[in-house]
């Protein structure tokens, strides 16, 4: 088949004999032979096994374990990092225009590093096999492709030596580097098995994963620290904070450019993690305004209000979004910040923000289909998109992080 345009999910669509099939692991305008891997009524999925006329955009994948029905982690290892941003970009566009009826031009900005799109995933989690070694599930499977190493992973990921190691009960094995040279190993056990921790070749933390957000410390505090905005972050256990190491700055910067908080303004802060926005709205509204933040997990509050404590105009507090502007009375904002997670905000959460007439509503998002959709929604509310910027804080994956602002009419 020749393949057409790429589409959200890491794909490319093609049609076969009027069907449309999903491609993964080609490039649009290319030639292949395709193994079907997967068939529906209404679509085929396939991998691209034979190249029969290439694009000029396609490199050898400098992983070994890259490739059809290998490692499902990256989805384009075969194609250059400018060719990756366009066609991330491509997504994007399609998505704004389809989903919300916005018709603009996009560009993928880089994100600082990350040379050659690799060493650059400070969060790895690997899968398990029942004999103990690590790797990564294959695509859309249970499947694991065993690694002797990660070519995304962060040097300081890769300095544990976690896959030289045999991790047999582990269900899967989490390595965790932060900025300031910490490590955490968050080992997530086989029920009813318990794990002999092997010797590492890097100092770290050991905890042990016990399901519902909680992490127990075996060895060390289990505590990171990460740096952003001049200002010193805890993380506790898993919790999260961006993978890519320039990332937590580039949306910062970004989310402070388009907010543009003023002294003495209400600002709020949801879905706000362990305080890397809400830190910085409350720096910047000053002793005059106020900041609150809302957070669904009990570990990243905890993380938050430690990471606050010296800015008493900010406020942190545990709910879903869903429930607690109305649990805590919240009835207007100056300005909103929301970064949810890949599902989006939803339509109830978008009419609730929408009451609360912000001036400007700054939205973070990792997933363009859900932004699109919640954009159109708030568009319907009286917020139309005035600005957007995409960042491929995700290399040699399809993942692509946008900011978007968006100013009451």
């Amino acid at each position: 088949m020749t393949v057409g345009p790429v589409a959200h999910g890491g794909w490319c669509v093609a049609r076969h004999e009027g069907r449309v099939v999903f491609v993964r692991h080609a490039l649009p305008g290319e030639r292949v032979r395709a193994r079907v891997t997967e068939e529906t009524t209404r679509f085929l999925r396939a991998d691209a096994v034979e190249i029969l006329q290439a694009s000029p955009d396609r490199v050898v994948p400098p992983c070994p374990y890259a490739g059809p029905g290998r490692c499902g982690g990256c989805d384009w290892q075969h194609v250059t990092l400018e060719a990756q941003r366009a066609m991330k970009a491509d997504v994007v566009a399609e998505q704004l225009r389809r989903l919300a009826g916005i018709d603009r031009e996009i560009v993928v900005e880089e994100v600082p590093g990350a040379k050659d799109g690799l060493g650059w995933r400070t969060r790895v989690q690997f899968a398990a096999t029942p004999g103990g070694e690590l790797g990564f599930r294959h695509h859309r499977s249970h499947d694991i492709e065993v690694v002797d190493a990660c070519l995304i992973a962060h040097p300081e990921v890769e300095a544990v030596g976690a896959e030289a190691r045999n991790w047999k009960g582990a269900a899967g094995v989490e390595v965790i580097a932060s900025s300031s040279g910490e490590r955490n190993v968050v080992i997530a056990p086989r029920p009813r098995r318990t794990v002999a921790v092997p010797d590492l070749e890097a100092p770290a933390s050991i905890l042990v994963n016990q399901g519902k957000g909680r992490s127990d410390a075996r060895h060390g505090s289990g505590n990171l620290h990460e740096r952003a905005d001049d200002r010193e972050f805890r993380v506790t256990g898993s919790g999260f904070w961006q993978v890519h190491p320039g990332a937590a700055e580039t949306l910062l910067d970004a989310v402070l450019t388009y907010g543009q908080p003023e002294p003495g303004e209400w600002a709020l802060d949801l879905y706000c993690g362990v305080g890397l926005f809400a830190a910085a709205l409350a720096e910047r509204v000053g002793d005059e305004g106020a900041v609150f933040g809302l957070e669904s997990e009990a570990a990243a509050v905890r993380d938050a209000r430690a990471n606050l404590r010296d800015l008493p105009q900010a406020r942190v507090e545990r709910g879903r979004v869903e429930e607690a502007l109305d649990r805590f009375q919240i009835e207007r904002a100056d300005l909103v910040v929301v970064d949810p997670p890949r599902s989006g905000l939803g339509r109830e959460v978008v009419d609730r923000i929408a009451s609360l007439e912000a001036a400007r509503i700054v939205y973070v998002s990792c997933d363009p289909a859900t932004l699109a959709r919640d954009l159109a929604w708030l568009d319907e509310r009286g917020y139309p998109l005035t600005d957007l910027r995409a960042f491929d804080a995700f290399p040699m994956t399809h993942h692509v992080e946008c900011v978007a602002l968006l100013v009451k009419a």
